[in-house]
């Protein structure tokens, strides 16, 4: 999701389907971004980048031999990890269109990713795994620019994830125990710094994360400091990888929401 800080999402009136679920199932309460704008956070939390090596997307680009990393990500780590996009036209499209926006699709920017064009599809194709069974071991979900609640409302935003999020909760590999969903917001609002590690009181700094699994406790809050580091981190611990980059040294989600 896109551009709300914490206070802005917990608790609104305008998101009550994610607050139903962030009160069933568990809430990082300490959860911060890395960086602004958007692309380097989708960046960092894919493949452990740092700071210094994130600059280069600071501008939103699309993707282009400046703007791009030959760097390994999640999605070459794990065999068949797939991203799946809202509104994109075509597999791996490289090019913004309508409220399909390249700089939310981290695939694209990764030189060193085979077979991109199978590996990063328009959502519509997110069904027919769910209902056969082919979920990836990683799978990387984001809305269009309307439904993220970056070009239209929180509200918006909060309706989409009430249509899509019970077709993976409803789905086989979601029933068979064996599945995590984590929701959260690229960055928040009000600040222009580049280092939220440094500005951890900043409230475009820190966003809303929640975790939806079967063995996560009833509406379990955790205030341990979470950043994008640690869900990626959590990602590979789940998935039996060595962690990339920042994640090295980041917090695991894991035991904490009982994963």
């Amino acid at each position: 999701m896109e551009n709300h800080g914490y206070a802005d999402v917990v608790g609104s009136s305008a998101a009550p389907y994610l607050n139903s679920l962030a009160a069933a199932c568990g809430l990082a309460t300490n959860y911060h971004n890395i960086t602004h704008p958007s692309l380097p956070n989708y960046i960092g939390a894919t493949s452990g980048l740092g700071l210094a090596a994130l600059a280069p997307f600071r501008s939103d680009c699309e993707p282009s031999a400046s703007c791009s990393t030959s760097g390994a990500s999640i999605f070459s780590q794990v065999p068949g990890s797939r991203a799946y996009e809202e509104s994109m036209p075509s597999p791996c499209d490289r090019h913004s269109a309508g409220r399909y926006a390249a700089r939310h699709n981290p695939p694209v920017y990764f030189t060193s990713l085979a077979g991109c064009a199978q590996r990063d599809v328009p959502l519509a194709q997110l069904s027919g795994d769910l209902a056969g069974n082919a979920l990836p071991g990683f799978a990387f979900i984001t809305p269009n620019l309307c439904h993220d609640a970056h070009d239209c409302s929180l509200s918006a935003g909060d309706r989409w994830l009430s249509a899509e999020v019970p077709r993976i909760l409803d789905s086989p590999a979601y029933r068979a125990g064996h599945t995590a969903l984590f929701i959260t917001w690229d960055e928040g609002e009000g600040s222009g710094g580049t280092d939220c590690a440094t500005s951890p009181a900043d409230p475009g700094c820190r966003v809303a994360t929640v975790v939806v699994s079967p063995s996560t406790p009833r509406g379990v809050r955790v205030p341990q400091r979470f950043t994008h580091y640690s869900l990626l981190r959590t990602a590979e611990d789940l998935l039996g990888v060595q962690p990339l980059g920042q994640a090295r040294s980041a917090s695991s989600m894991a035991r904490p929401f009982g994963l």
